[in-house]
């Protein structure tokens, strides 16, 4: 008959040594995954271990995001979802926007002097040629600046670009739409009133050479990136002080500059009418001139804010596609709840 079986060996203490013999296997205490009892599993709350609510929680913090970005004014889901715009799910979005915002100004900045001269030469008066461009550019950062943060011109994208605040990979495809939107504009207004002579076009003034046209075209345009690039810096090029600035800076650099070069600043706005137009005059100041003018304007960001790169010019350099931009379905409850429903598209 066998005794009492022998229970754990006492912990030796100071001067006794352990008696020699087979030791029990340590238990789950004295080393975890071991011994016969039952192995612990994982602790709920712990960072990085799911929890039984972990599901409800996320679910309820996309809610209150959603709510965030449906009351901001001005970025409507910017702060809901800060880097919508490196999805390149939205890029034909993007794309379309430039296209069209594009082809509104060329419409306007080309097609004004073209209705002018088909009316006589005194329908539209010069003042009111030269402000109207910088009201439609006014117009089209308002109402779709948060879709590709128009940038309406190859001076603008570059520069972004040059600043970090774009990637590189979208530039060509940008460029491809804006001189595509040039283009389709100027065929347009011919498509509606006809050729007339070479309105429309941007020229230099008379007196005037290439290269003093080319040189008017760096200063005016290294005014119009840095007021563009300053403004997405802080105000947002996204927001209502960037359209007034860019707006107001059109207008005014065309009533000082277009007799002297035709104020472009905009390669897409010179070279779209000159493809569809037949005529190429001093077509290499229209476009290298507003290029070094970019690069001018973006040593001087350099200058006065470092580099860039960081989130608000990252917005209004790409805009903001996300969260919050489509409607409810029909019959649906509209609001917060409903917006963060599973499967809902963005």
């Amino acid at each position: 008959m066998s005794g009492p079986e022998p229970g754990p060996e006492p912990e030796p203490g100071p001067g006794r040594q352990p008696e020699p013999g087979p030791q029990p296997e340590p238990g789950p205490a004295a080393e975890p995954g071991r011994g016969s009892g039952p192995e612990p599993g994982p602790r709920p709350g712990l960072a990085g271990e799911p929890g039984p609510h972990r599901a409800s929680q996320r679910e309820a913090r996309e809610v209150r995001q959603r709510e965030v970005g449906l009351r901001s004014l001005g970025q409507p889901n910017a702060l809901a979802r800060q880097f919508d715009f490196t999805d390149d799910s939205y890029e034909w979005r993007r794309l379309f926007a430039e296209l069209f915002g594009t082809a509104l100004l060329v419409f306007v900045a080309a097609g004004g002097p073209m209705v002018n001269a088909r009316f006589g030469g005194h329908a539209i008066s010069s003042s009111a040629l030269v402000v109207a461009p910088g009201l439609m550019v006014l117009a089209i950062i308002l109402f779709m600046g948060a879709v590709s943060g128009a940038h309406l011109n190859p001076a603008v994208t570059i520069a972004f670009a040059l600043r970090t605040d774009f990637p590189l990979r979208r530039v060509p495809m940008y460029l491809m739409a804006q001189f595509a939107g040039a283009a389709l504009a100027t065929l347009i207004v011919v498509g509606l009133i006809g050729k007339q002579g070479t309105a429309g076009l941007t020229l230099p003034g008379p007196g005037i050479t290439g290269w003093g046209a080319m040189a008017w075209e760096v200063i005016l345009t290294a005014g119009l990136v840095s007021v563009i690039l300053g403004t997405a810096s802080g105000a947002q090029q996204i927001g209502a002080m960037a359209a007034i600035a860019v707006g107001s800076y059109i207008a005014l650099a065309g009533l000082i500059g277009a007799p002297v070069s035709g104020a472009s600043m905009n390669p897409a706005r010179s070279l779209g009418p000159a493809l569809v137009l037949g005529d190429w005059t001093a077509w290499w100041a229209y476009l290298a001139g507003p290029l070094a003018g970019a690069l001018v304007a973006v040593g001087i960001a350099h200058i006065l804010r470092g580099r860039g790169g960081g989130p608000f010019g990252r917005r209004a350099a790409q805009g903001t596609l996300g969260t919050g931009w489509l409607p409810g379905r029909p019959g649906q409850p509209a609001g917060p709840a409903f917006e963060a429903a599973p499967g809902r598209q963005d």
